[in-house]
């Protein structure tokens, strides 16, 4: 009855993605402009992560390993 219950919520939540782009609701007006900018960014602006938002991956692999040394501060729990 669990599992049932479980795929049942499962379900409806994979059922709630996203149907049409996001537009701003009637007589609603977009956030302020960002201080020093020069004009209001747009929605689809808006939705696009800078660089600064959401980084390149760096990848710089391992070339060497090394083993890690004693670490005083890792005390055994009480």
């Amino acid at each position: 009855m669990r599992g049932v219950a479980l795929l049942a919520v499962a379900l409806a939540l994979a059922g709630c993605g996203q149907r049409r782009d996001l537009h701003p609701q009637e007589n609603a007006s977009l956030p302020p402009a960002p201080y020093g900018a020069t004009t209001q960014p747009t929605s689809g602006e808006l939705l696009n992560p800078t660089t600064q938002q959401r980084p390149s991956r760096s990848d710089e692999l391992l070339t060497e390993s090394k083993a890690r040394g004693d670490d005083p501060f890792a005390l055994p729990p009480r």
